[in-house]
């Protein structure tokens, strides 16, 4: 296997090198739990068949805790993501419609194909790459995160169904902790008021619980002239401590409204993005007071009406249950359980051309009748019904150690994976004419007599009805070895995907005609298998080796291209990964380096365009996290260094070959520091990615970006907490996502600065 950036290479296994000649002093006298920056010995769960400490673990494993994801000034879900090394994050789509992936595993799909998006390890939606659904969508950062786990390739592949990039689980509180806190936070520059509150401890003896929420209403960080975020979420547990484990139950209700970022117009010039007069692609939001209701059919053919403003709501309310028992003779089984009722609305306005200037008439707003002489672009609106999105999952596992002679020990696990996850989706797209403004736009007159509409978009191409269920049978095994510092571990899972439903596509005047049915009905199955070694040189530098092979089913992506009612072969997705590095500490230092090996193959229709695709793409690169400690001071780094190549593409794109996926930068970096300065503590980060193609043809150059956040907390009193903190600070142009003949782009938001105060009891 072979590596990009020759130097690069040499340099990291001189380090290793030094690093193990260093040490070899020190393996009797381990660094401290205090300077240990990235909690080499914390013992995690996600990835592993039983927990384990990093230390010990041959996967590259990344924790987040609270505070840590606070002081990075996140604005979703996502955006917590891109300050983890070898995550590729594109939090440009607000707080949902994210696409993620891992090290030089590609994005050509939106959401994340190849990276599950779990709550206290249950998946929270089964593929991450649902249209207009994604998993990030009904996640939500509040006072009940304990912390976040994230693995990159490894034993993903095998401990999780459609997960061979990584597992991305964000862990809930339980109630270990005696007290609570209430907070406000306000939006300074832009108009946000939110209020948080969390608090757990114990019911009896035995018993604990926890219960914690936020609710907030206002704008958002983008000016909308309308209330685009309204809701908020309550989540609650009980935990019952036995003589031989534990049992919890939990409850999650999620009901928020917040607006979505979809591409705005741009130009390209010579492979350049410029952006058009009146529109700053940091801030522009297409949401306006000056819309009018978006008429569409329902599945049953009638007329119904939606405020285009209401953005992406999601509902969300789901039931919990954990257990784990030992049973006898050093077995233990484990149980998770989950059901979920999940449901909303995703409307956003996309640019579906890059506009005209000319003369026009305002249709609606305070000048409605009046001339208006400039730029109108065609707005498309993506009204999508999610009408179901519901699932239960249940993860069942025994296990038990046996003890050899020497002090080794074997730990054998089973498991038994079962999921039914529905899809229900009514999609309907209409064009509008609109003022090229990125403040308040109002509609432009048409044809038609509803004010600014123009017609279905893309040739009437997107009114869809879909009603699936997918179902999932995952039997999986484990088995572990340990014998003083070597620890190996083995696990193969059988993957099987039941699909059964419908989709249809409106006819004539738009209408659903039972006649024009698509009818799924298919079965497929694979297995995978992931294979690992950890070897502690001493109790500070351990190295380790990982080769596995993972799936990743298709969903929707591929409704509406080929026959899939069972009469032709169905694709699937697969990532082979090979992966080695080093863990080490030396005192206050610690660093976490992979070197990694990834090949995907996969399939894609995609339907604006009526096309299908099929590449193969090859990456190599090398994956650092590093940090620092010493008495006030704090630093933590991460980067990533990938060098990918679309390696095979369907007959006709041969030309491709060569090429580096879209939006795949060689360079992706992460860094953040904190100190207290007396009671203070301050604090910056900087997230930053290289230069990357917007296209596989290589024709739109995205350039490099990075922003900075920075926060300060002062607390006036033992309980009483003072908060500021800035996102993209300097106010950076970042381009995530051009469409493919240039008309359109999407942008990180721009700076947004909040405060707020939060009481400690």
């Amino acid at each position: 296997m072979t590596f990009p950036c020759t130097r690069m290479g040499a340099a990291v296994s001189l380090a290793l090198l030094q690093m193990s000649g260093a040490l070899a002093q020190e393996a009797q006298a381990p660094a401290a739990p205090d300077n240990d920056a990235l909690q080499m010995n914390r013992v995690v769960v996600t990835g592993t068949a039983g927990g384990t400490s990093k230390m010990k673990s041959s996967v590259s494993l990344s924790t987040l805790e609270a505070d840590t994801i606070a002081q990075a000034v996140p604005t979703s879900a996502a955006d917590v993501l891109r300050s983890v090394p070898g995550v590729r994050s594109e939090s440009s789509g607000g707080e949902g419609n994210a696409n993620m992936t891992v090290r030089g595993v590609p994005i050509s799909a939106g959401g994340s194909r190849y990276v599950q998006i779990q709550e206290d390890g249950l998946p929270v939606l089964q593929s991450g790459d649902f249209n207009f659904i994604t998993p990030d969508a009904y996640v939500r950062i509040d006072g009940g995160l304990s912390h976040l786990e994230v693995v990159r390739g490894g034993s993903a592949s095998t401990l999780a169904t459609n997960a061979p990039g990584g597992i991305v689980n964000f862990i809930g509180k339980t109630g270990e902790e005696e007290g609570g806190s209430i907070g406000l936070t306000q939006g300074v520059d832009y108009d946000s008021t939110r209020i948080d509150a969390e608090y757990g401890g114990k019911l009896a003896d035995r018993t604990r619980f926890f219960v914690g929420g936020f609710y907030r209403r206002g704008e958002g960080v983008r000016e909308t002239g309308v209330t685009s975020e309204k809701g908020g979420q309550l989540r609650a547990n009980v935990t019952r401590e036995f003589d031989n484990g534990y049992l919890r139950v939990s409850l999650k209700h999620l009901n928020d409204r917040t607006p979505t970022a979809l591409p705005v117009p741009v130009t390209v010039s010579n492979g350049r993005i410029a952006t058009v007069d009146g529109i700053d692609p940091r801030t522009a939001s297409f949401y306006s007071p000056y819309w009018v209701p978006d008429v569409t059919l329902d599945k049953n053919n009638r007329q119904v009406a939606h405020d285009v403003n209401d953005g992406m709501r999601v509902r969300s309310t789901t039931l919990g249950l954990e257990a784990q028992f030992d049973v006898g003779n050093g077995w233990k089984v484990t149980e998770r359980l989950r059901k979920s009722v999940n449901s909303g609305r995703f409307i956003g306005v996309f640019a579906g051309n890059s506009g005209t200037v000319g003369d026009y008439v305002f249709a609606t707003g305070p000048r409605a009748g009046q001339a208006y002489a400039g730029r109108a672009f065609a707005a498309v609106v993506f009204n999508t019904s999610i009408d179901d999105a519901g699932s239960i999952m249940s993860d069942t596992k025994l296990a038990r150690t046996f003890q050899l002679a020497g002090g080794a020990r074997v730990t054998a696990t089973g498991g038994l994976y079962l999921a039914n996850q529905d899809l229900g989706l009514t999609w309907n797209f209409n064009e509008y004419l609109m003022q090229a403004s990125g403040d308040r736009p109002a509609l432009l007159q048409t044809a038609n007599v509803t004010p600014g509409l123009v017609g279905p978009a893309f040739g009437a191409c997107c009114s869809r009805a879909i009603d699936m269920e997918y179902k999932y049978r995952a039997p999986y095994v484990n088995v572990g070895y340990e014998a003083g510092p070597l620890n190996v571990d083995a696990s193969l899972r059988h993957d099987r995907q039941s699909a059964n439903g419908s989709a249809n596509i409106a006819t004539g005047a738009r209408r659903y005609d039972p006649a024009t049915v698509q009818r799924v009905d298919y079965d497929l199955s694979r297995n995978s298998y992931s294979v690992g070694a950890n070897y502690r040189v001493s109790g500070a530098l351990a190295l380790f080796a990982r080769a596995s092979d993972g799936v990743a089913f298709n969903a929707d992506r591929i409704l509406f291209g080929a026959p899939l009612d069972g009469s032709a072969p169905v694709s699937i997705n697969t990532v082979r990964q090979v992966e080695g590095g080093a863990k080490w500490r030396n005192g206050p230092l610690s660093a976490f380096v992979t070197l990694f090996h990834a090949k995907t193959r996969e399939s894609n229709f995609e339907v604006t365009t009526q096309t299908s695709t099929a590449n193969s793409y090859d990456a190599k690169g090398v994956e650092i996290e590093a940090a620092w400690r010493r008495g006030a001071f704090e630093v933590n780094g991460g980067l990533t260094l990938t060098d990918a190549e679309i390696s095979a593409t369907a007959p006709g794109s041969e030309a491709l070959i060569g090429n580096a996926p879209r939006r795949q930068a060689r360079a992706v970096y992460q860094l953040s520091s904190t100190y207290a300065i007396g009671k203070a503590l301050v604090g910056a980060s900087v997230v930053g990615t290289g230069k990357s193609w917007a296209d596989d043809q290589h024709t739109i150059r995205m350039p490099a970006y990075r922003t900075v956040s920075a926060f300060a907390n002062y607390p006036v009193s033992e309980r009483v907490m003072l908060s500021l903190s800035a996102n993209n600070l300097f106010n950076e142009l970042g381009y995530t996502e051009v469409e493919g003949d240039g008309h359109a782009a999407r942008a990180i938001a721009g700076r947004s600065i909040k405060a707020s105060v939060k009481y400690t009891f």
